[in-house]
């Protein structure tokens, strides 16, 4: 199964701007390590927004 580049490409972005990791450091993750990573970042920030 193949993942689509372009979705690659957001997870990068979106990991790379909250962690500040290296495209190689996020590429070296398993896909759904990378998934799930995003997935928390994206609770936090909804989470955030609601607080304020």
């Amino acid at each position: 199964m193949t993942y689509a580049t372009d979705l690659i490409h957001q997870e990068v972005a979106y990991l790379a701007y909250h962690f500040h990791w290296s495209m190689e450091e996020i590429l070296d993750l398993e896909h759904r390590d990378r998934r799930r990573y995003a997935d928390e970042i994206a609770a936090l920030v909804a989470r955030a927004g609601t607080e304020g």
